[in-house]
């Protein structure tokens, strides 16, 4: 088939791709000609493993192209994919529309009659119905999209679901045939009404938030009762009702979809005259996580951070990505330097966004460089590095050996057994630390 995508940002560059790989013939259409320009070359503005790749081979084989120009796209499309961004809007919990509204306009003013322009972008429930309200001769449908970071190509060619909203046996037609080797490989799906294939996406962030968040609420519980969350999680993920994943207590989430995702939901549902108002509660616990960690920091410093040098590993907001959107790891950092402390970021992918984001924060170029002459390490962005260095060796670099694990990730007998004072979230010191002293006392090392 003969697919346009509308937006080729993270989620329309991926699915692009991923729709070549398919087998389909592809044309991804955006306003900016730089982003254009670079994707015609095989570059990639952001980090995904392997999608630089994808888009190599299927802009050589002809099978995906990339243009500007919404006119071509309307006459060269069967069936559009509009996967365009829904920022919160400004001075308010809502979600902006205007890039999903213009979006729809500008390839409906082109689509040839009979197309199927397809919604991919979280949206508030009820905004298929008016799109569908507003345009003659093209249909409407809704594919919502259940990407993660670092793993968007899997979720797209192998994915656990996928859901259509779809008016007419025709649209599902139509997808069904899109999808066709992925649900011959044995993929679910459901087919629902506009309002419940929108609810689904947000339903489904909003559940993960809210485990997130669980565990970080019972995290605070451990820390004033002198409990460990961390084992706390184990029991409770053995029940096959919870299960284990996402029961990490840590520094919370980040990133440019759940924070706005829930506070766009609730926001909508107060417009539909329902309470969700736990969801404003399970960002305010989110928030938090990343207040204790700055009152760790300063707990390990002596009391304030004034004057310390503090290494900070991690600027994503998670592994596998170079998002720094509401980045947990970077809004610490930032509030320490505030502080008063020389802080200094490294994190594999993320630092030139991290930097023009935050050009007053000190960057280096590697661990161990961050680590070297630091009084105090926060452990922020759980890549798989991090949790491979050594403590013994970097306790050689560092002026005092003293970290706070912000992601759960790290072994905490480990590194107190290599002299580190250790703090984890949630979870008491480890047997037999060494009492702490201030930052002004015991010799600093070189």
């Amino acid at each position: 088939m003969r697919l346009t995508v509308i937006g080729t940002g993270y989620l329309g560059a991926t699915h692009a791709a991923c729709m070549a790989e398919l087998g389909h013939e592809v044309l991804g259409v955006d306003v900016d000609p730089d982003k254009i320009a670079a994707l015609r070359a095989g570059q990639v503005p952001f980090h995904e493993p392997g999608l630089p790749e994808l888009i190599q081979k299927h802009t050589a084989s002809g099978r995906l192209r990339f243009t500007t120009d919404y006119a071509e796209a309307g006459t060269f499309g069967e069936v559009h994919f509009v996967c365009v961004g829904t920022p919160q809007r400004k001075g308010s919990e809502g979600a902006d529309l205007t890039y999903v509204d213009a979006a729809f306009a500008a390839i409906a003013a082109h689509a040839a009659e009979g197309s199927l322009l397809v919604g991919k972008s979280t949206v508030p429930v009820g905004t298929a119905e008016r799109l569908a309200s507003l345009f003659e001769g093209a249909e409407v449908a809704w594919n919502p999209e259940f990407l993660r970071e670092g793993f968007a190509i899997e979720d797209t060619l192998r994915p656990d679901r996928l859901v259509f909203g779809v008016r007419s046996s025709h649209a599902e037609t139509t997808l069904r045939k899109v999808y066709a080797p992925v649900l011959d490989a044995g993929t679910p799906v459901v087919t629902a009404d506009f309002p419940t294939a929108e609810l689904v996406k947000t339903a489904a962030n909003a559940f993960l938030a809210t485990k997130i968040s669980f565990i970080n609420a019972m995290a605070e519980v451990c820390e004033a009762a002198g409990g460990d969350v961390g084992v706390l999680a184990e029991a409770i993920g053995y029940d096959d009702r919870i299960g284990k994943k996402f029961l990490r207590a840590g520094v919370g989430f980040g990133g440019g979809c759940l924070p706005k995702d829930i506070r766009a939901f609730a926001h909508r549902a107060d417009e539909l005259d329902v309470s969700l108002a736990f969801l404003r509660e399970v960002d305010a616990i989110n928030m938090r996580r990343r207040d204790k960690v700055v009152a760790l920091a300063r707990e390990l410093c002596g009391g304030a951070v004034l004057g310390a040098r503090i290494a900070v590993l991690g600027a994503a907001f998670k592994p596998d990505s170079d998002d720094i959107r509401d980045s947990p790891a970077l809004n610490v950092a930032a509030r320490l330097r505030l502080d008063g402390a020389d802080v200094t970021v490294y994190d594999p992918e993320a630092l030139d966004n991290a930097r023009k984001a935050y050009p007053l924060l000190g960057y280096a170029i590697s661990a161990e460089e961050a680590l070297r002459g630091a009084d105090l390490v926060l452990h922020l962005t759980e890549w798989p590095q991090f949790r491979e260095i050594d403590p013994e060796r970097a306790a050689r670099l560092v002026a005092r050996p003293r970290i706070v694990d912000g992601r759960g990730a790290l072994d905490g007998e480990r590194w107190a057994a290599a002299g580190w004072h250790f703090r984890a979230l949630g979870r008491p010191a480890p047997a037999g630390e060494r009492p702490l002293r201030g930052l002004l006392g015991g010799k600093r090392t070189t």
